[in-house]
């Protein structure tokens, strides 16, 4: 299992300088990935907030090793050629390090609506299937058409293709018990759950259930990421290891520690220099 943090782009967070130092630290202290959320619109109006394509190029140019990457790019709001740019441009610049998380995304804050985006979930989700199409094509770097009912591209090449190949990770994020997500996460390289109303007890269940499913659907047996995220804080060391042991059995290959936006910087920093839950199991 590998061990990554989450990051909100807003309020204390909310500046490129900021999330590249506190990815630098995290990668001193031997975490896998530090990874930045994907917001356009805090609750507060008055937060800073930073753009998560330019705040994950600091980080990228901050570390060395670590994976990093938006969790998760709402697909629906941005054009897929825009960010198929963005993901190789970065890709190249952090030396293969870029994942690149997608999804349906929401209406919290008027994230769609406040700029008259579509509010429907169904559009929203054709948009990303499309989306998905038109990325993935224009990576292979070959002259690439598509014609779908949202977006139109028509022989265009595109260069250069990702230095990860055969493309860069695409990890698809989904509210389970919702199945549509994870037909869709089959297609790809990884599932990022959010399963509702799970504990930590019954949290392996629930990946056992998710990762059948997308085996019925996926069309080869390639390696797959599963990723959860959770919080591990005040948990004993004892009920963290035998937890994340179970979830490894069911199949989770990343576990994500998600900072909460109320979190005061300085204590985020401590949480990621004190490295991740693995030191406290060995």
């Amino acid at each position: 299992m590998r061990f990554g943090v989450t990051i909100p782009n807003f309020g204390e967070f909310g500046n490129a300088r900021v999330l590249a130092d506190l990815a630098a630290v995290a990668e001193g202290a031997g975490w896998d990935g530090c990874f930045v959320w994907d917001h356009i619109r805090p609750a507060d109006p008055a937060m800073p907030l930073a753009d998560p394509w330019i705040a994950a190029t600091a980080m990228a140019l901050a570390t060395e090793r670590i994976l990093l990457g938006p969790l998760v790019t709402p697909l629906a709001r941005r054009r897929p050629w825009q960010v198929a740019r963005q993901a190789v441009t970065l890709d190249h610049l952090s030396g293969g390090r870029l994942v690149l998380g997608v999804g349906l995304g929401g209406d919290w804050n008027g994230e769609y609506l406040g700029f008259g985006e579509t509010g429907s979930n169904k559009q929203r989700g054709e948009m990303l299937d499309e989306a998905l199409e038109v990325i993935t094509g224009l990576w292979t770097g070959e002259p690439f058409s598509f014609h779908g009912e949202h977006y139109q591209v028509t022989d265009v090449p595109f260069l250069p293709v990702p230095a990860q190949q055969p493309r860069i990770p695409i990890w698809v994020a989904g509210i389970w018990p919702n199945t549509a997500p994870f037909r869709r996460a089959a297609r790809f390289d990884g599932a990022f759950p959010i399963v509702e109303r799970a504990s930590f007890a019954t949290l392996p269940e629930e990946i056992r259930a998710i990762r059948a499913l997308i085996a019925e659907h996926r069309p080869s047996g390639a390696l797959y990421d599963m990723v959860v995220h959770s919080e591990s804080r005040g948990v004993p060391s004892d009920e963290l290891a035998e937890n994340l042991t179970a979830l490894e059995d069911a199949g989770v290959t990343w576990w994500l520690q998600t900072v909460d936006p109320a979190e005061a910087l300085s204590g985020v920093r401590t949480l990621l220099a004190d490295g991740p839950p693995r030191r406290k199991l060995d």
